[in-house]
């Protein structure tokens, strides 16, 4: 009966299960760099929630993004464009035009013509020769003026109106000959072939100088001296405040980054959520080792931990909204929808403790949420209907108004004129509670939990499957509810699931729907076994169970449901068609298999304490007269049977809980055949 796990075994679950919460501590820090920096939340034109905030240091009052940004364009709009004057080109032009006229020129083409063509070219290469599109650029940014840097360096302011375009200077060449020269012999000249422009655009010292400018450009607008005060509470964030807080939380993210401390406020974030997490698993392990056993549930919680840790460090870090708005309270009852009421408070208060590390003011927090989630639990201390969530997310609505007026009136003197605020982020946390009615049916279909609503909403004797034994097997059907009530009870008093065991008693056997008049709950007068054989009726029998597998997936009951119809006879045998055949056939040696059922054997309190009733019920039927002592032995008898032929090996059944087992039946039973007194007839 009792499952022995070995010591290493248990050791390395035990290991895994410490080393899950720090990998979820570990991945939590990893969310936020920087986490321990300023936690404020403020938003401009909002009233200031903390108490007086002074400046812990002297740090300077930044200029905003966009302000700065708009000085930073500014400074590109008005730095005026470098060029480089180039005086190698006008010597290049000139040796070119003075060797090109007298190699070809000189006999067809008069010297007056090269003496002018070269001056106006000396004129016009020492006033500038510029790109014709880079003089239209200029001109629509509105550029009148350009930085010149000429011989040694030496740079100079010039206007846009004493350089010259290529097409401008060639036009110069021909304006301005004396009435002697002939345009026509100019032409011969090719005269455009001596002008590029030796202005040119110096794009590396224009942004070299942007970028000087830009680093001479102040990020602050002034400075805030350590103990100033800042804001108090209550009061509204002003633009000018915004600023202020705005320029301290820079500050701060600017001395914690990437120095030592930065990586110490990290460390400590983890060390304090990692021993959270270290005791939190070291109380699942030692007081509660049925949670931790079960890979899923560990996953469940893990994730649970990492989404609302992890949501409450990344809004804290990057402002993103109030803290009250996340539904923390959706923790505690998704725990409790499908666990009991110990486990969900001691991981809630656990996960609120680890989200206060985040919290600029932990104290009202961790106030406000533990009250919250215990009147949630409280509520859900039964939980049987799924309108049950809806009123608990109501009753936190409530009391967190009631804990939060309640810390301002003790803080304040009073009720502020800007409570309302907070009322405002606690109703859109109602509305996020609500969603906890679907939220937990999503999480039954992916963990497979089934919980104690599910459980409830199939034990109602109107759903299809139960109401078709009803009508079908009805004596099936009572037998059933028989078999609930026995089971239930003990399971009260040996710490079993009430309701689990309540819903798999009442679907234990519906695969008796299938062939109703072959169980004795249902026959009439004829039986019709009389015509089969042994083989055959056992056969029959043993049916009942895969039928009942089929049904069950048919109508999508729930994995834990199906395990009761599975195992509520485990591997033992049709006892009366095989101890019949054995005295019909008494020199053969009698295979037992074709009178077996197929298991496999239970594994859980639950599934044992489910085939016990169903023995014991079916058997106390069969009873003459019911009296104590005829009930105890058929009771003693039954279970005594059950545990030899070792079918509860793999539960986790002590001989204590059969001890008591046995006492409960024996109550219940006595109660269910409790006889009547006659009542006399009139004379």
């Amino acid at each position: 009966m009792w499952k022995i796990i070995s010591i290493p075994q248990a050791f390395k679950k035990n290991v895994r299960t410490l080393l899950g919460f720090l990998l979820v501590a570990v991945l939590i820090t990893l969310l936020t760099p920087g986490n321990g920096g300023f936690r404020y939340q403020f938003s401009k034109g909002k009233p200031w929630q903390y108490d007086l905030l002074t400046a812990p240091y002297d740090f300077p009052i930044y200029k905003a993004e966009s302000e700065l940004s708009l000085e930073q364009d500014s400074i590109r709009e008005a730095m005026k464009p470098v060029y480089t004057y180039d005086e190698e080109i006008m010597a290049l032009m000139l040796a070119e035009l003075k060797d090109e006229y007298y190699a070809r020129m000189s006999k067809s083409i008069p010297h007056a013509y090269y003496i002018y063509v070269h001056q106006e070219l000396r004129r016009l290469y020492t006033r500038g020769l510029i790109q014709a599109d880079q003089l239209v650029n200029l001109r629509e940014r509105e550029k009148l003026e350009i930085n010149l840097v000429v011989k040694e360096n030496i740079m100079k302011r010039e206007p846009i109106t004493r350089f010259y375009s290529l097409k401008e200077a060639y036009e110069q060449l021909y304006d301005n000959k004396p009435n002697a020269l002939d345009a026509d012999l100019l032409q011969q000249m090719d005269l455009s072939r001596y002008l590029r422009d030796n202005v040119l655009y110096n794009e590396d010292l224009t942004q070299k100088l942007i970028q000087a400018e830009l680093n001479d450009l102040s990020p602050s607008v002034g400075l805030i001296q350590q103990g100033e005060r800042i804001i108090d509470k209550g009061e509204i964030v002003t633009p000018y405040t915004y600023n202020l807080l705005r320029s301290l939380a820079q500050e701060q993210d600017k001395r914690s980054g990437g120095t030592l401390q930065q990586w110490s406020l990290r460390i400590g974030s983890l060390l304090s959520m990692g021993l959270l997490f270290f005791v939190l698993g070291l109380y699942l392990i030692l007081f509660i080792p049925s949670f931790v056993q079960q890979r899923k549930n560990m996953l469940f919680l893990l994730i649970s931990l990492f989404i609302f840790v992890g949501l409450t460090a990344v809004n804290i870090h990057y402002d993103l909204f109030n803290q009250y708005i996340i539904p923390y309270v959706m923790f505690a009852i998704m725990m409790r929808t499908f666990f009991d009421s110990h486990t969900s408070l001691i991981t809630y208060i656990i996960m609120v403790l680890a989200s206060a590390i985040f919290i600029a003011e932990p104290l009202g927090f961790i106030l406000i949420q533990v009250v919250a989630g215990l009147v949630a639990l409280i509520a859900l201390q039964t939980l049987s209907s799924r309108a049950q969530l809806i009123r608990a997310a109501f009753l936190v609505y409530l009391f967190y108004t009631i804990v939060s007026l309640a810390i301002t009136i003790m803080n304040e003197g009073g009720i502020r004129h800007d409570y309302w605020v907070i009322q405002l982020y606690f109703a859109i946390n109602l509305i996020f509670l609500t969603f906890t009615y679907i939220l937990a049916f999503i999480v039954e279909k992916i963990f497979g939990y089934v919980s104690n609503v599910s459980l409830v909403e199939l034990s109602d004797v109107n759903t299809p499957l139960l109401k078709e034994l009803s009508e079908i097997a009805p004596g099936t059907f009572q037998h059933s509810l028989q078999v609930s009530i026995l089971a239930t009870e003990a399971a009260s008093k040996i710490g079993g699931d009430v309701q689990l065991i309540r819903t798999g008693a009442l679907y234990h056997d519906i695969g008796k729907i299938k062939n109703p008049s072959y169980f004795t709950e249902n026959q009439g007068v004829n039986n019709p076994h009389n015509l089969l054989s042994c083989e055959e009726s056992a056969q029959i029998i043993i049916r009942h169970v895969t039928d009942g597998i089929a049904l069950a997936q048919k109508h999508n009951l729930p994995p834990q449901i199906i395990d009761f119809i599975r195992t509520h006879h485990g591997r033992g045998m049709t006892r009366y068609f095989y101890n019949t055949y054995c005295n019909q056939h008494p020199d053969q040696e009698v295979d037992p298999t074709p009178f077996s059922y197929p298991g496999p054997n239970p594994w859980t309190k639950e599934q044992g304490i489910l085939m016990l009733a169903d023995a014991v019920e079916a058997s106390s039927r069969s009873l003459k007269e019911h009296t104590e002592d005829g009930i105890r032995l058929l009771t003693n008898r039954i279970i005594d049977s059950i545990v030899s032929e070792g079918l509860l090996n793999d539960t986790p059944l002590t001989f204590r809980d059969i001890q008591t087992i046995k006492e409960v039946f024996l109550i219940k039973l006595k109660t269910m055949y409790h006889s009547r007194i006659t009542y006399p007839e009139k004379q």
